[in-house]
């Protein structure tokens, strides 16, 4: 079996990626990555990989491309399983073919993951179909960039100025020019339209329509930079009538996610899917307890309980796993009344064959407790199976109405120990828009990371709190939210910052 992958990553959005070459990333004992491949995926590696970056842009290479070469067949021979990931295509101008022969000269077994390539992408993402029976049935990938070292140019401009395909030119920015000045010396007309798309698929991504004549004149005034692809030819036209990333409402705003990563998905998800250029930022972990005999004997006794309140979804997930492992399920809940704090957690028992018997309009302990004391719950036994830490507001007010509360921790969460510089680095840039809290706890692990004082120094930066409970630990550090949803929910949330960009 091979233990080398010349793995293609696509052309930036994480939706591109291929399952066949996630499970390489996922799977891989070495790393070694380019500039063009979405560094996100790195998330996905094993804690023990081995991570090289050997990016090479505009000249500044990390490394040259034949210590590259070494580097892969040196990692190889260790007998460690290998990716080698490269943006788009490792075969579409991603130099993988010479890789390959490097390693069949070594006498080591290769596979290929075809990745999606830019040069489609990017001008699907701009509204541009690289073929349209109204302008063209062909198309021509280009390098926009050759080999310095070859005594002549592989291009022949006759037959590209001459040709009705349309021409699509990899990494040629900086050669926009002659690029352009050579088709039209060789018959393409003046006012044929050229598009350029910079960072194509990704929540960054620009796009600009010209015509041959002005094209680089008007990226020269704008500072048109790489990563860019460049098309020429009659479906260029069509960008305006089909652009559909571009208008995505969020798109190119940074949005911080604060979540622990097991829950963030859903959040990170719906952000990309609008547009924004999420940064993940998770401030807490949700963990298992050390212990969970009390947990068991807990479940055991459930009988003696009329209510049982599920406060979060991880509540539910750890108390179902301990149902499981002691040969248990939802079956023991028969009888008793069950309360779902949010519909995220009313969900997550509906999955697990409980329908909720109550779930709040508002999600906040006191909306809560009104609500509980409508259905009768006064002198009941009542179980909360939440966090070891959580607000103590509901279990009090509920012994207020002379309750007898157990509170069960099922879980525990826990400060994140990661450096807060890359965020701080984003903001310094301008590059975030935006802090997400969805709870107390995100707020207080956030602050432990970035100090007060240095968001302060970004005033442009607005914090979206869930809710007023979110918000009053916010005001604690000195910051007002600028937003909060009037429903106290991830969805809420989301709607409150659609509404801000309106």
């Amino acid at each position: 079996m091979a233990n080398v992958f010349l793995v293609g990553a696509g052309p930036g959005d994480p939706g591109m990626l291929t399952l066949r070459a996630k499970e390489i990333i996922e799977t891989c004992d070495v790393m070694i990555y380019d500039y063009l491949a979405n560094a996100d995926f790195l998330k996905w590696c094993k804690p023990d990989c081995e991570i090289l970056y050997v990016g090479k842009k505009g000249g500044d290479h990390t490394l040259p491309q034949d210590k590259i070469n070494d580097l892969i067949v040196e990692k190889a021979k260790s007998g460690q399983t290998i990716c080698r990931l490269k943006g788009g295509d490792p075969y579409v101008f991603g130099r993988g073919g010479e890789e390959g022969e490097e390693l069949v000269e070594a006498g080591i077994d290769f596979e290929v993951v075809p990745g999606i390539t830019a040069g489609v992408a990017a001008p699907a993402y701009a509204g541009i179909p690289v073929t349209h029976r109204d302008h063209t049935t062909s198309v021509c990938f280009i390098t926009g960039h050759e080999d310095p070292t070859k005594s002549e140019s592989g291009h022949n401009w006759a037959v590209y100025g001459q040709s009705t395909s349309t021409l699509v030119f990899y990494m040629g920015v900086g050669n926009l020019p002659m690029i352009a000045e050579n088709l039209m010396k060789n018959g393409r007309a003046a006012d044929t339209p050229v598009a350029l798309v910079r960072w194509g698929t990704r929540c960054n991504q620009t796009s600009m329509v010209s015509t041959l004549e002005n094209v680089a004149a008007e990226a020269e005034a704008r500072k048109w930079k790489a990563p860019s692809i460049i098309i020429v030819g009659g479906v260029c036209a069509l960008h305006d009538k089909l652009a559909w990333f571009e208008k995505k409402p969020l798109l190119g705003k940074g949005v911080v996610v604060t979540r622990a990563r097991e829950q963030a998905s859903g959040l990170v998800n719906t952000l990309r899917g609008l547009g924004a250029c999420v940064h993940e930022f998770p401030t807490i972990s949700v963990e298992h307890l050390d212990d969970y005999n009390e947990v068991e004997t807990a479940i055991l006794q459930l009988a003696r309980y009329q209510w049982v309140v599920f406060t979060s979804v991880n509540g539910v997930k750890f108390f179902w796993e301990q149902l499981a492992a002691i040969g248990l399920d939802s079956r023991i809940f028969g009888g008793m009344e069950i309360a779902a704090i949010g519909p995220a957690t009313a969900d997550a028992l509906r999955e697990r064959g409980i329908i909720p018997d109550f779930v709040p309009d508002k999600y906040v302990a006191e909306h809560v407790v009104s609500g509980l004391l409508e259905r009768g719950i006064q002198g009941s036994d009542v179980l909360i199976p939440r966090a070891r830490v959580a607000r103590e507001v509901l279990p009090e007010e509920l012994k207020k109405a002379g309750c007898n509360v157990t509170v069960l921790p099922v879980y525990e969460t826990k400060l994140v120990q990661a450096s807060g510089e890359e965020i701080e680095e984003a903001m310094k840039s301008g590059a975030i828009r935006y802090v997400t809290f969805t709870s107390s706890s995100t707020v207080e692990n956030f602050f432990e990371l970035i100090s007060p004082e240095t968001l302060r120094c970004y005033p442009d930066v607005k914090i979206a709190s869930i809710g007023p409970v979110t918000s009053k630990t916010v005001a604690r550090f000195g910051f007002t939210p600028a937003l909060e949803p009037e429903e106290y929910t991830i969805p809420g949330l989301v709607e409150a910052l659609l509404a801000d960009n309106k």
